[in-house]
């Protein structure tokens, strides 16, 4: 009797405990409870979380290196695929699904089984991705001056992002280029931070609109067809000395508040889950290192909630040479208040230094708690404890019909007609699409890659038109003309083939090779050879119309006499068809310059507002059908003047920093005003 009984209290005893475990797993853990508040899950789960797991969420790692045994053991936060980077060539979106989420079992498997979530660069569309819509890369869409449009592009990207199991895009870039010289200028929507303000409705479009009753500064997604954005470069990365990449952005205070920081204003109020620095220098310090701008501003006084994310080895580069005292880097850099490095591959060296540092002191607990709560904040805001592992359901948005279309409308509104026509003579726009024959020339006629231009299937480009799918403009120009028309097409012809062959028009497209980042830095800013010598051949024989692909303003001037028309197309993407939907009469133009197009580079940098304003084509300009000429000069005056608080900017500043200090307040209607003199005050403090 006794041993039954004995039996029987061990037999209640181990029910009673796996009771006991099956309660703690399934109803008592608060942060596996998507009932309870986000604020509630993350304290639980940051409560519960060992310094190691801590370091392994602030760690972001390349799909190169990650697997899922390394997601399992070292509690991984983030991957990513930097540019290139891809499952397979000519990856399928299942192929990207089910790599995804092999890392994600991965972590999932942990002891606490957090999930990872995936980035990666989706800055025009999904363009890593094969069979991908491109659309127009960020200096085409500020010529658009759309908002609208813009959101709508922001969320077709995020369901063709989402189509491959990727919950995370590195973009919007909301850099005012400054410089034309900077390698990067065609990720930036303008030089006037007014445009770029506008263009940050592509929030939206990634993230879905936060309710009405949000706190500002709170990250925000909104269903499994959005991604978390990520406003970049912060802050300044656009003003840098002589556009050169990485480099120093001098500038006052005044400056840089109305100049390069009334975007993140903007983003933070539409709810930006994160923020990326910027790799350049502020007046000679580092960004990645500048607690004063990333906490004491950004943090402090901006009331951001998301998490701060490095660049791509960007805490590396606090030092020069870059990595030569890691140890400080690291310490600098977390200091600073970034919350994620991207490492992208020694990741262990990483997590030996912040430990060390964390256990020595040099840095404390409350600034990796603060920092693994804004990550944690950011996966339970976009569901990713309910929804860790992707699925196949979207898989037909990629490259859809529909977002194509869009990406089309993209292109047509981006256009910015410069010329219509030589003095005296009748415009040549709207092209006739019924004549004998029509020359096509330029080696950017039939080539998707420079089309594209950069950050396109790979980080530099590439050339040809066989690593994505699209339309080139030879192909649009085939398409849209009519059946009797043939389309003579002749990379470079010589002038005697040109007068000949008796060609009733010609249309030459010429312009930049594809590049991205310092690779793109140019002190000439010429158009790739042979192009101007393929306009002197065609142009001075037959009366032609030029279409510039480029990422910025390019030297122009000396061919400007022989071209009788001129467009610039900026890096249109995979829809060729917008080019000819506007140059046949189809569609009028409407672009207008989002940047200053210079005469000569002597006299960079020079923009909008400036003192001595001499530019080729202002900032603004642009032509329709029905308005084949305009004074360029008056248009220039007109211009500076609009824009004269954009270097002198007394009231600028005022309603920049009355918008950016009501961030504090919980409503959106509140707002309260601050001095230039009085914000440098409290930046200088926290810098010390």
């Amino acid at each position: 009797m006794k041993v039954a009984l004995f039996i029987l209290n061990a037999l209640l005893l181990w029910w009673w405990g796996c009771w006991r475990a099956t309660g703690e797993t399934e109803y008592t853990v608060v942060y596996k409870d998507p009932m309870q508040p986000v604020r509630a899950r993350v304290k639980d789960l940051l409560g519960r979380m060992s310094l190691e797991e801590k370091i392994g969420q602030m760690t972001q790692i390349d799909r190169e290196v990650a697997t899922a045994d390394i997601m399992k053991t070292y509690s991984i936060g983030s991957v990513l695929s930097g540019g290139g980077s891809t499952p397979l060539p000519d990856a399928s979106a299942k192929d990207w699904v089910d790599m995804i989420n092999g890392f994600q079992k991965g972590a999932l498997s942990s002891r606490l089984g957090i999930p990872m979530i995936y980035g990666i660069d989706a800055v025009h569309g999904h363009n890593n991705v094969y069979n991908a819509t491109i659309f127009p890369h960020n200096i085409g869409l500020g010529a658009t001056r759309d908002p609208d449009l813009v959101k709508r592009i922001g969320a077709a990207t995020a369901r063709e992002v989402r189509a491959t199991g990727i919950q995370y895009t590195f973009a919007p870039c909301i850099a005012v280029c400054r410089d034309p010289r900077w390698g990067r200028c065609y990720e930036s929507y303008s030089e006037d931070p007014k445009v770029v303000q506008q263009m940050t409705e592509i929030i939206y479009g990634l993230q879905g609109e936060p309710p009405s009753e949000s706190r500002k500064g709170v990250p925000y997604v909104g269903g499994k067809d959005k991604v978390a954005a990520c406003a970049k470069h912060f802050v300044g990365d656009g003003g840098t000395t002589k556009g050169i990449n990485e480099n120093n952005t001098v500038i006052d205070m005044h400056g840089l508040l109305s100049i390069h920081m009334p975007a993140y204003s903007s983003s933070i109020i539409k709810g930006v889950s994160t923020i990326m620095v910027s790799y350049s220098s502020w007046n000679g310090q580092k960004m990645h290192a500048n607690h004063g701008l990333v906490t004491g501003y950004l943090k402090d006084i901006l009331k951001f909630k998301g998490f701060v994310i490095s660049d791509w080895e960007g805490i590396d580069r606090i030092t020069s040479p870059p990595h030569a005292n890691y140890t400080y880097s690291v310490l600098a850099g977390i200091q600073a208040g970034i919350d994620m490095v991207m490492i992208p591959y020694s990741f262990k060296d990483f997590i030996d230094d912040l430990t060390f540092l964390v256990k020595n002191n040099f840095i404390s607990m409350d600034r990796i708690d603060d920092a693994v709560e804004r990550i944690l904040k950011v996966k339970f805001t976009m569901g990713l404890f309910e929804d860790a592992l992707a699925d196949l359901n979207l898989v037909d948005e990629l490259g859809s019909q529909a977002h194509r279309e869009l990406a089309r409308e993209a292109v047509r509104k981006s256009l910015v007609l410069l010329k219509n026509g030589k003095d005296g003579d009748a415009p040549l726009l709207p092209l006739p699409k019924r004549v004998s024959k029509i020359l096509v020339a330029g080696n950017h006629a039939d080539n998707l890659g420079y089309q594209c231009g950069g950050w396109t299937i790979n980080w530099q480009g590439f050339s040809g038109n066989n690593y994505t799918r699209g339309t080139t403009i030879l192909q649009a120009v085939k398409t849209a003309v009519d059946p009797t028309t043939q389309v003579v097409y002749n990379e470079n012809p010589d002038s005697g083939f040109v007068k000949s062959n008796k060609f009733a028009l010609a249309i030459v497209v010429v312009g930049e090779q594809p590049y991205a980042e310092t690779a793109g830095d140019s002190e000439t800013l010429t158009m790739m050879d042979p192009g101007p010598t393929t306009i002197s051949n065609v142009c001075g024989a037959v009366k032609c119309i030029a279409v510039i692909i480029s990422g910025r303003p390019i030297v122009i001037e000396p061919y400007m006499a022989s071209i009788d028309a001129l467009v610039a197309a900026w890096l249109p993407g995979t829809q060729g068809q917008g080019v000819t939907d506007v140059l046949f009469g189809d569609h009028n133009f409407t672009g207008k310059l989002p940047t200053t197009w210079f005469k000569t580079v002597d006299q960079l940098p020079m923009n909008v507002g400036d003192l001595h304003y001499d530019p080729l084509f202002p900032f603004g300009y642009g032509l329709t059908i029905e308005q084949p000429k305009v004074d360029v000069a008056r248009h220039a005056s007109a211009a500076a003047a609009a824009a004269a608080t954009v270097d002198g900017r007394p009231c600028t500043i005022m309603v920049a920093l009355s918008m950016l200090i009501s961030l504090s307040g919980s409503s959106r209607d509140k707002s309260c005003s601050c001095s230039t003199k009085a914000t440098t005050i409290i930046i200088n403090k926290w810098s010390k």
